[in-house]
């Protein structure tokens, strides 16, 4: 690299640092001191999120920061641009507000730069996953905007009168129905500041600290490496704000479900605990089940961390654990939940000379802070254009009436349709992105059929996960085919089979009061049956119990499973009797077999 090459890369850098810090500061501080009005809070936060997009992110493989070429001055001028779009609105806000529906030409010509410039930085930043999601996401955009245009040649149902450039893009960029709308304002206040606590954790060796744990409570057990990665991803999944479904923090989706529903962001974790326990556990009997069959020995004893050990020297790594658990339970508000525990990462980080940070790396930790929140903000900006387009069309009660004609009524029919179309939907979206769509079409009918409200939305929500691990598009799966070096399909259809409670549970709390929802006799019962349900059907996808299943244990066991999951006390005993058969049979074969 020439001296030249190297000052330019710097000196880009340097701005793109800058930004980034100043973004973390600024969400920070309203966090702690309060949000501004919507539009100004979403606006300074897009605005200086699609900087750093344009900055870090080129916009082509050819492109290099080495040299000021064609493609770094497009870069840089739509750099510029997202300044000056979001400036404008911020200026001249007042005018806007007095002109409502009345937009001047340039309000028009600045909004259509607007949307080009989120569709680009979400193809951008997401297509760093997969490059055809990133493809995707913009294209679906582009449709959603284009049905608002051809409403009267749309057939049936989907057809509508119909709107004017005008009307479609003062929607999405001058009002808070669109671009700057909820999924933003979410990301803007809620997401941002647990992704920075996330962040900040793990950046001062409290990842490490949580694997090492895992480790030390796993690493006897058969399966034990397996077994510390679903222990593990539990830990910190629950901490640091990623597309994760156990509590306390959820990803960015629980805090949508939250402002979506109305509901307080404690109540949405106290019902999320116990599916999300029931999912870790199915999970956790696949890899036991799986280990035995393959005859994987537990980690040596030297390859194993002794527990008071860990917990000595990581011990206060679970403070901003309890402070986060305090604050929700005294009914703080999100955003001051995530500042005291990213306040008190940084206060617990100084208590050991090991995890003392200096300024420098505190800097660093607020540039990745916004770094990992950029694919989120993003998304849920292009998620505001198909947002804004649904609300304008009416699209989302005529989706209702689609599902509710194909599903007759049906819930579980009904659910399924919601489950095929998130994995579709996952396909071209990230899963916040695919959230937020699927509840605004598919949720109306969830709930017309009689289902409640927050069930409804933690249906669509846990569905939404399923592109995560399920082929043709198993982004979650195909990253951790990328890191193992194994085929990225094989590891795909495996992930189905691990996370068999992602398809399972939704349906279960459907028609079960999994979600607190119900006397609690009902819901030990739905608990205990459903659990069961899961720990035989991991057996039956696994093909193993106590040794390999032959065709007899397969329909006991998928026999076993149907009884505990159907929702009639009945079956459920039928279920654990069965169940309880299949557990002696193979027992008793086993033992023959081995005198």
């Amino acid at each position: 690299m020439t001296e030249e090459s190297a000052k330019l890369r710097g000196l880009l850098s340097l701005i793109g640092s800058g930004i980034a810090i100043a973004l973390s500061i600024f969400q920070l501080y309203t966090a702690g001191f309060g949000a501004l009005t919507a539009m100004f809070q979403r606006g300074i936060h897009i605005m200086l999120i699609l900087a750093i997009v344009f900055l870090y992110y080129p916009s082509s493989k050819r492109a290099s920061r080495d040299k000021f070429d064609k493609y770094l001055a497009f870069d840089l001028f739509l750099f510029s641009l997202s300044f000056i779009v979001v400036l404008y609105i911020l200026i001249f806000f007042d005018e806007i507000i007095w002109r409502q529906g009345e937009w001047t030409a340039l309000d028009i010509t600045l909004g259509i730069v607007t949307i080009l410039l989120v569709i680009e930085a979400s193809r951008r930043i997401i297509g760093l996953v997969m490059a055809i999601i990133g493809l995707v996401m913009a294209i679906i955009c582009l449709v959603f905007i284009m049905y608002a245009y051809l409403g009267p040649y749309m057939p049936g149902l989907l057809a509508h009168k119909g709107y004017n450039t005008y009307r479609i893009v003062g929607q999405l960029y001058l009002t808070t129905e669109g671009i700057f709308g909820l999924p933003l304002g979410v990301a803007a206040t809620f997401v941002f500041i647990f992704v920075l606590f996330g962040s900040f954790l793990e950046g001062t060796g409290g990842g490490n600290f949580f694997t090492e744990l895992a480790y030390a409570l796993t690493g006897r057990m058969v399966g034990g490496p397996a077994k510390t990665a679903v222990i593990a991803s539990g830990f910190m999944g629950s901490v640091s704000g990623s597309a994760e479904i156990m509590p306390p923090i959820m990803g960015a989706g629980a805090f949508l479900m939250a402002e979506f529903t109305n509901t307080a962001y404690l109540n949405i974790v106290k019902i999320a605990i116990i599916p999300a326990i029931m999912y870790y556990f199915a999970t956790y009997c696949f890899v036991h089940f799986r280990a035995k069959k393959m005859g994987i020995k537990p980690l040596e004893a030297k390859d194993i961390p002794r527990l008071l050990n860990v917990i000595k020297k990581g011990f206060h790594f679970l403070i901003p654990i309890g402070v986060l658990i305090y604050f929700l339970i005294a009914n703080y508000s999100p955003m001051m939940v995530g500042f005291a525990g990213v306040i008190s990462v940084l206060g617990v980080c100084m208590i050991r000379k090991e995890t003392r940070i200096g300024f420098r790396q505190l800097l660093k930790l607020l540039e990745r802070g916004t770094q990992n929140a950029a694919m989120v903000s993003a998304a849920c900006a292009a998620a505001g254009i198909i947002v804004g387009i649904v609300t304008l069309t009416g699209l989302g009660l005529k989706f209702s009436s689609i599902v509710l004609s194909f599903s007759g009524g049906i819930k579980f029919i009904a659910i399924l349709l919601v489950g095929i179309a998130a994995l579709f939907l996952g396909m071209g979206l990230p899963v916040t992105a695919s959230y937020i769509v699927l509840v605004i079409l598919a949720g109306p009918a969830l709930m017309e059929l009689g289902m409640w409200i927050l069930a409804a939305h933690m249906i669509v929500f846990w569905y939404s996960q399923t592109s995560n691990v399920t082929p043709p598009v198993a982004l979650a799966a195909f990253a951790g085919a990328g890191v193992a070096g194994a085929d990225p399909m094989k590891t795909g259809f495996a992930s189905c089979r691990v996370a068999i409670g992602l398809y399972i549970i939704p349906i279960l709390m459907a028609y079960r009061p999994l979600l607190l929802n119900g006397p609690l006799p009902q819901v030990i019962i739905a608990v205990m049956s459903g659990t069961l349900g899961l720990l035989a059907l991991s057996s039956v996808t696994t093909g193993y119990l106590f040794k390999d299943n032959n065709i007899v244990d397969e329909i006991l066991l998928g026999i076993a499973a149907l009884g505990l999951f159907l929702p009639h006390l009945g079956a459920n005993v039928i279920g654990f009797f069965i169940l309880v058969g299949a557990f002696i049979l193979q027992k008793r074969s086993k033992r023959g077999r081995h005198p």
